[in-house]
């Protein structure tokens, strides 16, 4: 991308499965999901002298690594723990990642927001820190082979089709912190046989 170019808009490669590099001007701002299911994508290039962004083993950051805004699809780490550092995660910031397994959120991290986990097809595990009050719309959809999950209990809201198509999860306790829960939170999942809910 030539320096001429200040920003780049939200989702503006999403689903480019073919790309698999990309290097970016410092002058750039880059919206949500910019690179959102680029399955193929191992490499953002930066600048050494770069003031917004830095990348770390195939993951996007602002530069003091407060805030994650893309973990490269194409990344073949079956298991990631988001650092202490970062508190929050940009929208899509893992959709779309196929080989990830297992993912822990850390204490640092407040909400988990729209679409930030969703499409990971591999996903079997989330480790979820009681520093999360808020779970947004569509977070984990489509993570069809998530087989349970455990929502601690700092969360006090679901939102909007939280765990749509997780064709796998059998079984989800909600707890007493949780006063509200979306639309279609659990729409398709075809094999949920177990849901407890808080008065």
């Amino acid at each position: 991308i030539p320096e001429s170019v200040t920003s780049i808009g939200d989702k503006a490669f999403f689903r480019c499965k073919n790309l698999s590099s990309i290097a970016i001007p410092d002058s750039c701002v880059i919206g949500k999901g910019a690179f959102a299911q680029c399955s193929k994508l191992i490499t953002i290039v930066l600048n050494a002298g770069n003031t917004n962004y830095t990348v770390v083993n195939g993951i996007l950051y602002n530069k003091e690594k407060t805030q994650l805004h893309a973990y490269l699809a194409g990344n073949t780490r079956k298991e990631y723990t988001i650092p202490d550092s970062v508190t929050n995660i940009t929208a899509y910031a893992f959709s779309g990642c196929l080989n990830m397994t297992s993912i822990t959120i850390p204490d640092s991290v407040t909400s988990i927001g729209a679409d930030d986990i969703s499409n990971c097809i591999s996903l079997t595990n989330i480790r979820i820190h009681n520093g999360v009050t808020s779970i947004g719309n569509n977070a984990f959809y489509r993570c069809i082979n998530l087989t349970s999950m455990t929502i601690p209990n700092s969360v006090t809201s679901i939102g909007d089709w939280t765990f749509r198509e997780c064709t796998s999860l059998a079984s989800i306790t909600i707890p007493d912190s949780v006063t509200s829960i979306g639309s279609s939170a659990f729409s398709d999942c075809s094999k949920l046989t177990s849901i407890t809910i808080p008065d």
